[in-house]
């Protein structure tokens, strides 16, 4: 709309000045290390519900969710319209019939650092503005049994909210069975007052059919009745989670309908 410049000039010097009021208040934005910006970091655990009119916008290299208390923020929270184009594919027949589970990265299935890790699976070259860095992969006990399990019965996703230029290289350690159907990384996040979330709704599959499993309740806030909690593991070398999970999701694969299970699930 086009309005009269004269007309409008009283209102505009007023505006003005109310800009520059509140240009004043602003705080200064916090600044963040290169490094930390991309595989898992923790922000803070307490995450609002997002508005339903209006959409979220990635900025620029920010850190990642962190962690609520398993059973917390559990209601149902209402989500943003999906979108037109889904970030899934179409179910192919291999799959066609089977529910689908969104897997997490970081804390989940692998743990990474910068640093040097004397027992590291894997180590992965990342370029950061023009330099290599290494990063030092330790995988969680008994993940490879866990993938394989999770592949034959499920139509599995991984979707981190890492950048792609690192996780996208661990996968394709990690996952020699080619147990993934698809990756989704950051760009594929709706961040959402501090944190990166996975909204359920865009992967284009019935919610009802839906699991996820995540280290982070802040990455799955938008369908908490979707996920099954995992405990964020970093170095403990007897750690036995992943392979306790597999005969749930064993049952949980002849479910018809999800919701049921993982309800008595976060009864417990």
């Amino acid at each position: 709309q086009v309005t009269n410049p004269k007309e409008d000039e009283g209102r505009a010097r007023g505006a003005s000045e109310k800009a520059s009021q509140c240009n004043i208040s602003l705080k200064k934005p916090r600044s963040r290390g290169i490094l930390s910006s991309f595989f898992c970091c923790f922000r803070d655990y307490n995450v609002e519900a997002p508005p339903t009119s209006s959409p979220s916008v990635l900025p620029p290299l920010v850190e990642e969710n962190g962690g609520l208390q398993k059973g917390d923020q559990r209601q149902v929270i209402p989500i943003p319209s999906p979108p037109a184009k889904y970030l899934l594919p179409e179910v192919t027949v291999l799959d066609y019939g089977k529910k689908c589970v969104v897997i997490d990265l970081d804390e989940t299935l692998v743990h990474s650092s910068f640093k040097p890790i004397s027992n590291a699976d894997f180590i992965v070259p990342v370029e950061i503005d023009g330099t290599i860095h290494q990063v030092y992969v330790l995988k969680r006990p008994h993940v490879d049994e866990f993938l394989q399990r999770m592949g034959q019965l499920f139509e599995c996703v991984l979707f981190t909210a890492s950048l792609a230029k690192y996780a996208d290289p661990v996968a394709d350690l990690l996952d020699r069975w080619g147990v993934f159907r698809a990756r989704l990384f950051r760009e594929s996040c709706v961040f959402h007052r501090g944190n990166y979330v996975k909204d359920l709704s865009r992967l284009g599959r019935e919610l009802s059919k839906v699991i996820i499993v995540d280290n982070s309740p802040a990455s799955y806030i938008f369908h908490p009745e979707n996920a099954v909690p995992v405990q964020s593991w970093f170095d403990d070398m007897t750690d036995t989670e992943l392979l306790d999970l597999i005969p749930f999701f064993e049952g949980l694969s002849r479910e018809d309908d999800v919701y049921g299970v993982l309800h008595r699930l976060c009864s417990r």
